[in-house]
């Protein structure tokens, strides 16, 4: 059985991976594990551990996808600087991939899905404003997405219940597009 560790900087990247999984993976031989970095510190603490999680993991036929927000930073620098912290032996069973900006750009990306998951009304037809065409530009999503909602989204639960109505295909967020694409390619399920 293959596994695939996810090395993820908030508990709400777990929520929505969850419900993404069992719709991406159609093979049952792939075992997904979650390392969560939480707190104040989960991004510096997930960049300090992630050769220690790596290169101490020792099941055979294992595959590592480290999922990080953006923030203000370089998206390039940002990915470049995370894959030298892995493990040079491992380095073709690690991918990483980074949330332009934040992780509620994936969900700015499928408004359809926001309303659906959180019960909005009329969300959906705002997909196509020129702010919602690019979600991974928004400076703040998450501030957008709050503002948006009322203060309904929050962050675990809002994850939750949005992620099962994320289209796989029509998403407006090209970062959520490439982790979709990054997980079918470590599992060997490129092709959907």
């Amino acid at each position: 059985m293959k596994t695939l560790v996810f090395l993820l900087e908030e508990p709400s990247a777990r929520e929505m991976l969850k419900a993404l999984l069992p719709r991406i993976l159609k093979t049952e031989r792939v075992d997904p594990r979650f390392v969560v970095f939480q707190g104040f510190q989960g991004k510096q603490d997930l960049e300090k551990n992630v050769f220690r999680r790596i290169s101490g993991w020792r099941s055979p036929e294992t595959s590592f996808l480290i999922v990080r927000d953006q923030d203000s930073e370089d998206c390039r620098e940002l990915k470049k600087r995370l894959l030298e912290a892995c493990p040079v032996a491992s380095m073709p069973n690690v991918i990483v991939r980074v949330a332009c900006r934040k992780l509620e750009s994936f969900y700015l990306g499928d408004l359809k899905a926001i309303e659906e998951g959180l019960g909005i009304r009329g969300l959906s037809r705002r997909q196509e404003s020129r702010k919602f065409r690019c979600p991974d530009v928004l400076v703040r999503p998450s501030a957008e997405l709050d503002r948006m909602t009322k203060g309904k989204y929050q962050k675990i639960s809002g994850s939750r219940a949005i992620s099962p109505h994320l289209s796989l295909s029509g998403n407006r967020s090209v970062s959520f597009n490439a982790l979709i694409q990054g997980i079918r390619k470590l599992v060997g399920e490129e092709n959907p």
